[in-house]
């Protein structure tokens, strides 16, 4: 039986490129080639487009590009009838039809419902959420609003489209009340966010935050610690163990995120049976108010109260195998292998 053909996406145009590098390199390597053929579609940071015939050692390195042999320009043809890719050679073009592409894509152009619509509008099935959950998803209002209406906490913020004057925004922040965050919209992997103590520095925070959207978020700083929830599925769920963010000081920014020097995570979480069930319960909740599909994780903040505020989902969380989201689905039962042949599997349902 021919096998079925699977691209996997990495790189873009985003502060993320780098981290997209090192997901996808994993998921390649774990894909059982005895079903699958791995079709390797790179989008360098400048947003050229390849088709990559080397090592997903090269990928990990960011070195895939050194050797011009092993990249052919490509694009993904709009064309529902094409199905796939275009290659163009110097002998001409060349069509792959694909049966399904797996976007490992960090942030913004990739994570945010582009790249999935293009998919979608090529009738390429998505490995992953489609347009319209990852366009919200990347959302902070949007999806707040959402999973709000739904009965479920979110922290109090105002959004600002400009900024305001300065005796505006001193009273905008003292109605959220110190401490506080600033935060673009749309931006992954805490770019642009900023912990605020006092007023003497939050119009520099919001500035900052303006550099990478043209919306921002002051939220309250949520008393407690943050915690997550990988979920798994179309329509039957599966979650993963909730795992828990330790924080020794400040909050969990993008350093952090990719280096643990002063934080750490605990998975499972230091929590009740109980409490562990609402947060994944909580978790279904959310990836069923946004409409997502295939996978994500959710994070949520624990208070010592015990009450559950919801954070935000990533649609695209970081995928090697010491990440987040396959560490909570190891304690599930899914090795790394049995994870990404899973969610292939969810990605090629009708």
């Amino acid at each position: 039986m021919e096998k079925k053909k699977i691209a996997v996406i990495f790189g873009g145009c985003s502060p993320e490129h780098t981290v997209s590098l090192t997901s996808a390199a994993a998921v390649i390597r774990h894909i059982d080639t005895e079903k699958y053929e791995v079709v390797q579609l790179g989008i360098t940071e400048g947003g050229e487009w390849f088709r990559f015939y080397g090592s997903p050692d090269d990928i990990e390195a960011n070195t895939w590009r050194a050797d011009r042999t092993k990249c052919i320009p490509a694009v993904i043809s709009p064309d529902r009838d094409q199905h796939g890719i275009l290659e163009f050679r110097m002998s001409g073009v060349r069509t792959t039809r694909l049966d399904a592409a797996f976007p490992v894509l960090h942030g913004r152009n990739g994570e945010d419902g582009t790249v999935q619509g293009l998919c979608e509008l090529a009738g390429i099935p998505l490995i992953g959420c489609g347009t319209l959950s990852s366009a919200l998803c990347m959302d902070k209002d949007r999806a707040h609003k959402l999973v709000m209406l739904a009965g479920i906490a979110v922290p109090r913020s105002v959004l600002l489209e400009k900024l305001p004057a300065s005796p505006e925004l001193a009273t905008l922040a003292e109605d959220i009340g110190y401490p506080l965050f600033v935060k673009p919209v749309r931006a992954g992997s805490s770019f642009g966010v900023t912990r605020v103590e006092s007023a003497a520095g939050l119009r520099a925070a919001v500035r900052e935050a303006f550099r990478y959207d043209t919306s921002v978020l002051i939220e309250e700083a949520v008393p407690g610690f943050e915690v997550g929830c990988a979920v798994m599925g179309n329509g039957n769920l599966i979650t993963g163990r909730a795992d828990e963010i330790e924080l020794s000081g400040g909050y969990f920014d993008f350093e952090e995120k990719y280096t643990l020097k002063t934080s750490k995570i605990h998975m499972p979480a230091r929590v009740d049976e109980p409490t562990e069930r609402r947060l994944r319960d909580t978790a279904c909740r959310i990836y069923r108010t946004l409409g997502c599909r295939g996978f994500a994780r959710v994070d949520m903040f624990l208070t010592p109260g015990r009450r559950i505020v919801f954070n935000e989902v990533n649609t695209i969380p970081g995928f090697t195998s010491h990440s987040r989201f396959p560490k909570m689905m190891s304690g599930v039962g899914y090795d790394f292998a049995a994870l990404v042949d899973a969610l292939i599997s969810l990605g090629l349902e009708v």
